[in-house]
């Protein structure tokens, strides 16, 4: 496919296609409303894909998402957070159901009372190994991908067929097949997401060799929207703030500011890819005070406004083949 961003190096995008995740299922969960439980903070990046039915996501850090059916979220840096079907009612930890309830050889859990069914898809994933950990930091607290409004539903949804089909019916071996189409949902969703960040220049390896430098990009990226200073940057990082801005630039090419007005549309741009978000919202999550001041750097910096640039993605995903995700053609759709 032709790329978005033609003054991209060719490093980079062989990097942004190489982008490949490995995935546990935990399990398939059958709820019935009423239900509600908590999953740990921990290291390991988290996510769950919602089959049937829809459920209210609520971070421990206070954010909150409601996620629909054939939604996914990510929660890439692990934080703990609680999943139920709506606002109110008991909260138990998920270690605690799967021991009272474990699941089946299949992975699969049913646990609830006897109201509205829904069924999740839930585990957590890494990036290949020979990728850098760093490109998780690119990714935002929370990131809930509405494949329908992203133009993703268009190749995913006969994978997303496939998985309600084992989900609803009882053939051996439907945990691997869960795992396999799981990490092709997050690989692709993952590879559409970072095509901003490889747009905006974020996508680098230079900043990780040096731990002060490394520390800031992951705050510019994973903070966009706070009011950083270069002053309060060097601050972070324990350094000095000439001695700070000549490292930073050596190694990443540009200035902090210019750096993080990079990680604010690269964010943007990912929420454009990936979520139904209105602008609005989108200028308010990446640190801009209104829709203009953000539609403005935006244009200027991708040379298309907002607007044409989500039409855009939607027009031309990028997708991967079948056969180097190791599944057959057909079920790729």
């Amino acid at each position: 496919m032709e790329r978005l961003n033609q003054h991209s190096s060719d490093s980079m995008s062989e990097l942004l296609r190489a982008v490949k995740v490995h995935s546990t299922v935990y399990c398939l969960s059958d709820l019935g409303a009423p239900w509600g439980f908590h999953v740990e903070d921990s290291m390991v990046a988290k996510f769950h894909l919602v089959l049937d039915g829809a459920c209210l996501l609520t971070v421990d850090e206070g954010e909150q998402v409601a996620v629909e059916c054939g939604e996914l979220v990510l929660i890439a840096s692990g934080a703990g957070h609680t999943l139920q079907d709506g606002p109110g009612g008991g909260i138990r930890s998920l270690e605690t159901i799967l021991m009272e309830h474990p699941v089946d050889g299949e992975a699969r859990l049913t646990y609830g009372g006897s109201g509205r069914r829904t069924r999740l898809l839930c585990g957590g994933f890494a990036l290949a190994e020979a990728l850098p950990a760093g490109l998780l930091a690119l990714l935002p607290g929370v990131l809930r991908i509405d494949a329908v409004a992203s133009g993703l539903s268009r190749w995913l949804e006969p994978l997303f067929g496939l998985l309600r089909e084992e989900a609803a019916g009882s053939a051996q071996g439907a945990a691997a097949v869960f795992t396999k189409i799981a990490d092709v949902f997050l690989t692709q969703t993952l590879r559409t997401y970072l095509i901003g960040a490889q747009d905006a220049g974020l996508v680098q390896l230079a900043p990780l060799r040096d731990p002060a430098v490394a520390r800031a990009v992951e705050l510019l990226t994973s903070r966009p929207h706070e009011r950083w200073t270069v002053a309060g940057l060097a601050r972070e990082v324990g350094m000095s703030r000439t001695v700070f801005s000549g490292r930073f630039r050596d190694l990443v090419g540009q200035t902090p500011i210019r750096y993080l007005t990079g990680a604010r549309l690269g964010r943007a741009a990912g929420y454009l890819a990936t979520t139904n978000q209105s602008l609005h919202a989108i200028a308010r999550r990446t640190g801009y005070d209104s829709e203009a001041s953000f539609s403005k750097a935006f244009k200027r910096e991708f040379g298309r406004s907002p607007g044409e640039y989500r039409r855009q993605i939607a027009a031309k995903p990028i997708l991967i083949g079948a056969e180097a995700e190791g599944l057959p053609a057909s079920d790729a759709g």
